[in-house]
């Protein structure tokens, strides 16, 4: 034992110096003042001291209905390194699949994933003894796919780090693209079978239902987000001047305001959460958000490939000037539509570039998405911890380029990473 709390704290230690300056001098170990709330373009905590989100996503939303890398390491290592290296909270995702079927046992989620995922029972049967092995918690004939979630929120709490979870997808699995049948309301005008055959928004209201109850009783849980990446296709959205989303996207903040009225509800635009333009340009519509007064925040998401945001000329400063156009403007102070902006979601490929690793492409990218968020002060996620998944594109464990973590999630992909956020892990403006 005392060999094996030796070993830990060395550990602890190599963690802690690993840590680049601004990240470790945020680093906290305990939770700010719940429940939060909103005031103009600020988070606040329950004492009025600004909350500023610095988060890393973990994805919880594919065919497993786990969050991803607990066959590599225990949840209890994942979640200290999350608080370890600065991030104050975790953007979890999860599947309306997952939130209505609080029941599964891990036995069973492993085995219903094989076929969906497109990998053999054999080589999930693998990855659920690995999972168990590292995590001897749990009992795979009676643990759920729920309580592992809520062990990772509990711990995340214990360590400081809040938890936003994220509506991700309708069916459990990877998204997104045009037809996935995740990306708009089958209720909706124009409905076509490539875009919402899954999203089925009876079924989408019930699971954000479930999970606003079921935060209750999480003290970590501090928002909800509505749903991720919402996007219009053909007759869609636009064609009713996004009738469907001022609709839909009210009656999920209602109903998770009057489920849990402690959590933040988080709203994206459409176009997959990159354009919130129609607030304030054509009819000038306001969402209506009375409803969940002093909890609405915005969110927003840009990666070097997101068609909103071309960058034909190479130009940061316009770069920046089409971030504001399409959601940076909800900061502008006194407004209808002022409110916190979230990036939930940014990234890059961390390996196999010229640029500490990066691409070209994604290095231009970075450099100004760090300038943008700097001089703004918003909240951010990265996109995302998980250097592999128990299953992806019909392969089993499954590497990610994009994570943050390495494959066996032992330690930073790219150990260069952190310092290129620079300033954006510093709080530089206050109400």
């Amino acid at each position: 034992m005392a060999r094996f709390l030796l070993l830990r704290h060395l550990l602890a230690v190599t963690l802690l110096l690993a840590l680049p300056l601004a990240s470790a001098a945020s680093t906290n170990t305990t939770l700010p003042a719940l429940p939060l709330r909103t005031a103009s373009r600020w988070i606040l905590d329950a004492a009025g001291a600004r909350v500023k989100f610095r988060c890393i996503n973990w994805a919880g939303h594919m065919e497993t209905h786990l969050p991803e890398g607990l066959q590599h390491q225990s949840v209890d290592f994942i979640t200290t390194w999350i608080a370890s290296q600065g991030f104050n909270c975790v953007r979890l995702t999860y599947s309306t699949d997952f939130a209505l079927d609080p029941g599964r046992t891990i036995n069973a989620a492993f085995s219903a994933a094989a076929s969906p995922a497109g990998v053999s029972a054999a080589d999930m049967e693998a990855l659920r003894k690995k999972v168990v092995d590292r995590n001897p918690w749990i009992d795979p004939q009676k643990t759920t796919t729920w309580d592992v979630f809520a062990k990772v929120v509990d711990l995340l709490a214990e360590k400081g780090v809040m938890t936003i979870l994220d509506n991700h997808v309708s069916r459990a699995g990877w998204c997104c693209n045009l037809e996935d049948g995740n990306g708009w309301w089958d209720a909706g005008l124009g409905y076509n079978h490539w875009n919402s055959r899954y999203f089925n928004t009876g079924q989408w209201l019930a699971g954000l239902q479930a999970m606003a109850a079921w935060a209750k009783g999480r003290r970590g849980v501090v928002g909800m987000s509505l749903r991720n990446e919402v996007r219009e296709f053909l007759l869609q959205g636009t064609f009713n001047k996004r009738e469907d989303w001022y609709r839909y996207m009210k009656e999920g903040g209602d109903l998770v305001h009057a489920t849990n009225p402690d959590v933040l509800v988080i709203v994206g635009g459409t176009q997959s959460s990159t354009d919130l333009l129609h607030l304030r340009t054509g009819d000038k519509r306001m969402l209506d958000t009375s409803g969940w007064k002093g909890k609405h925040v915005w969110e927003m998401h840009a990666y070097s490939f997101t068609v909103t945001f071309p960058d034909p000329f190479r130009s940061c400063d316009m770069v920046k000037a089409q971030y504001g156009l399409f959601g940076g403007f909800v900061l502008e102070q006194g407004k209808e539509y002022t409110g916190p902006l979230f990036l939930s979601e940014f990234g890059v490929g961390m390996e196999g570039g010229p640029a500490n690793g990066l691409s070209e492409k994604d290095d231009r990218y970075l450099k100004c998405m760090v300038s943008w968020l700097e001089s703004n002060d918003a909240d951010w996620a990265i996109w995302a911890i998980q250097g592999s998944y128990y299953a992806r594109d019909k392969r089993a464990d499954a590497d990610e380029s994009w994570g943050a973590m390495n494959h066996n999630f032992s330690g930073w992909r790219n150990p260069a990473f952190p310092a290129m956020l620079k300033g954006m892990w510093n709080m530089t403006q206050t109400p």
